[in-house]
């Protein structure tokens, strides 16, 4: 007889209608404010609010974040190597977006 380990994952969706201040999303993202903030400076995150205090970041943020985190960590990107890896990925995810949307219709 053969057994079959099952494994559970629990996971939380974030929408983008919760909104986290620089210091949820710092916890959040295992990142320092301070890095946050320089990735706002630069374009990487887009938070609504006029200061570091007022920020509220959407859950969207929170993605983009980690993977800017990632980067930062993994391949030692500075912040405006981050935001020309984020933009591009996100060119990536358009195109191939729209190659589905053409390939169906």
């Amino acid at each position: 007889m053969t057994q079959t380990q099952i494994t559970w994952i629990e996971g939380a969706i974030v929408e983008d209608e919760v909104h986290m201040s620089i210091v949820e999303l710092s916890q959040a993202s295992r990142t320092p404010q301070d890095l946050i903030m320089s990735w706002v400076s630069e374009g990487v995150l887009s938070p609504v609010g006029s200061s570091p205090e007022d920020w509220r970041f959407s859950g969207n943020s929170l993605q983009r974040a980690k993977t800017a985190a990632h980067l930062t960590h993994d391949l030692e990107l500075n912040t405006p190597g981050v935001a020309l890896a984020l933009d591009l990925l996100d060119e990536i995810t358009r195109l191939r977006n729209q190659l589905r949307r053409e390939n169906l219709g």
